[in-house]
């Protein structure tokens, strides 16, 4: 049998490549940008008086392979990337497959009336408006501010 000497930096260090590794696959480039897409697609979210409007990427995606459901505090986005790309070169054809699927759960800062949604989508970008609940819009919240001496 043989001893060997317990290095207790050892554990951390495997920890720490394995950090690496996985940001590194997060970050790192790809021609089609389809890495970072399928693990969360980018959102734009803005407010106004009257209602939450929603712009989302998802390029190249099918209106079928979306599912969308909005509460009034949430809005879910579910979908599938089945993408297939074929090159001919020099008598040699070369074909790539690519899947992922994503799902966002995005928050919402006010509630909405989840019946009244306008939905529009066009050039791989979906927009959604969604718009205030009736409580929403008339809330008014009073200030007070308390005298300071200066």
């Amino acid at each position: 049998m043989t001893l060997s000497r317990y290095n207790p930096w050892q554990e951390m260090n495997a920890l720490q490549r394995s950090f690496n590794r996985l940001f590194d696959d997060m970050l790192a480039p790809d021609n089609s940008d389809f890495t970072r897409f399928s693990k969360v697609p980018a959102a734009e979210l803005w407010e106004t008086n009257e209602a939450v409007n929603l712009k989302i990427e998802l390029p190249g995606m099918n209106t079928k392979d979306l599912d969308i459901h909005v509460t009034e505090n949430a809005v879910s986005i579910k979908g599938e990337r089945k993408q297939e790309s074929t090159t001919e070169e020099n008598g040699t054809k070369r074909t790539e497959f690519r899947y992922g699927k994503f799902e966002r759960i995005i928050p919402l800062p006010a509630r909405i009336q989840n019946t009244d949604v306008k939905a529009d989508y066009k050039d791989g970008i979906l927009n959604l408006h969604l718009p205030k609940a009736q409580e929403e819009k008339n809330k008014v919240v009073k200030v007070n501010l308390e005298p300071t001496d200066a």
